[in-house]
């Protein structure tokens, strides 16, 4: 597909280009060996809408290589897990328990993860997937599952309204967004509620988390940008909060107009992001020269290692760890191993750099550092590693996330 030509919220064409990172890979594309000599990659620039403020990529790889064949599962990791369950637990106390048969939808529910914690509380549950080995493993946890893309039109077969429409980590990911808000709009009950979590560029811009930048995220919203969107399709935030998840998220509750009054956690998360010039060229730029100045940092870290004579694996394969990889011109010298601990990614090559995936009981010895490309779950790592910790390992966490 071409670069596009027009923002993908408003639907203007001037652009200012905020960082380029390079020719790369589909970042979840992990390989096969016989798949390495055919491997293509495309343009990641982020730029920003100079009217809309959206922050979003140039290019578009087709939904259909992306989220059919990707490995990621969202009961990996302990945190994540943790993470939905006590939104569900919230969501249900404020919004569903008076409700006779509460009903959640979830788009792009992955292995059903979010949905299995709804369903312990009693509700009805449905998700909506296209990756089929993760359809399998929901429909193995008695998780109800649409294999398909969500779109105005699948919202029409469903033919039904829910109280609940969960969107964890996938709003950004949406190449035909408008078809699917409007599918939203016509799945949510008049009094129903839609949750959107979203990795919050704010967040990214403080943490200088540019590794989430990559071809699944399409979108970089803001409560600013988000809100522009919504109001096209007739529909409001009322309300959000703030989640250390993933390094840093945004929780967005959203109905229809009217509906619930704006709340004063709404008005100052607003007021804090207007204040920080969060949607303003100038804080981009800022951005973009901090992933500059990480990657001079990085790279004498590792000349360092290579000096030394040290051992250094990655640890965690995450899609956000291949840009990392790759922007910092990584490979096999200095990391010959990522350590895993989805089987899915056992055997397989990072995208680019072609390094191969251990898992955990796998390793051929202990390394004298990791390299943490899975950052955003540092307390969990560091838990679960501390007999390494305890006998001199160094993790090197390249993102240090602002407390």
């Amino acid at each position: 597909m071409p670069e596009i030509s027009k923002c993908r919220v408003c639907g203007n064409s001037n652009f200012d280009q905020v960082i380029d990172l390079g020719m790369q890979p589909w970042g979840n594309g992990f390989l096969s060996s016989e798949e390495i000599p055919s491997e293509k990659s495309y343009p990641l620039i982020l730029i920003r809408c100079r009217d809309c403020t959206l922050a979003q990529l140039s290019f578009t790889i087709p939904k259909e290589e992306m989220f059919v064949k990707h490995t990621y599962l969202s009961g990996t990791t302990s945190t994540l897990d943790e993470h939905f369950r006590e939104l569900a637990f919230q969501v249900h106390n404020t919004y569903l328990s008076q409700r006779n048969n509460p009903t959640v939808l979830d788009i792009g529910s992955n292995d059903g993860t979010q949905l299995s914690h709804y369903k312990e509380l009693g509700c009805e549950v449905l998700g909506v997937e296209s990756a089929p080995h993760a359809v399998k493993l929901a429909h193995d946890a008695k998780i109800p599952t649409l294999e398909c893309f969500f779109d105005s039109g699948i919202a029409r077969e469903i033919n039904k309204k829910f109280d609940v429409i969960n969107a964890s980590g996938v709003f950004f990911h949406l190449e035909e967004l408008h078809s699917v808000c409007e599918g939203i709009k016509l799945c949510l009950k008049h009094d129903g509620v839609f949750i959107v979590q979203f990795i919050y560029m704010k967040n990214m811009q403080e943490n200088m988390a540019f590794d989430q930048i990559y071809h699944e995220h399409l979108l970089y919203y803001t409560l600013e940008t988000l809100e522009t969107l919504l109001k096209l399709h007739g529909l409001e935030i009322f309300d959000a909060q703030e989640s250390a998840i993933h390094g840093g998220s945004m929780i967005a509750f959203i109905s229809h107009p009217g509906l619930f009054s704006k709340t004063p956690e709404l008005d100052l998360l607003q007021a804090n992001e207007s204040s920080a010039n969060t949607n303003s060229l100038e804080s981009y730029e800022i951005f973009a020269r901090g992933a500059e100045n990480l990657r001079f940092k990085t790279k004498a870290w590792f000349e360092n290692k290579s000096a030394s004579k040290e051992i250094v694996y990655g640890l965690g394969a995450p899609v956000k760890g291949n840009t990392l990889i790759n922007y910092f011109g990584l490979n096999r010298q200095n990391l010959p191993f990522l350590i895993e601990r989805n089987t899915l990614r056992r055997g397989l090559f990072s995208p680019g750099a072609h390094i191969p995936i251990l898992l955990e009981n796998e390793i051929p010895r202990t390394p004298d550092s990791y390299f943490v490309l899975a950052w955003n779950f540092k307390q969990e790592i560091l838990e679960r590693h501390k007999l390494d910790v305890l006998a001199g390992v160094e993790f090197y966490f390249p993102i240090e996330i602002n407390p």
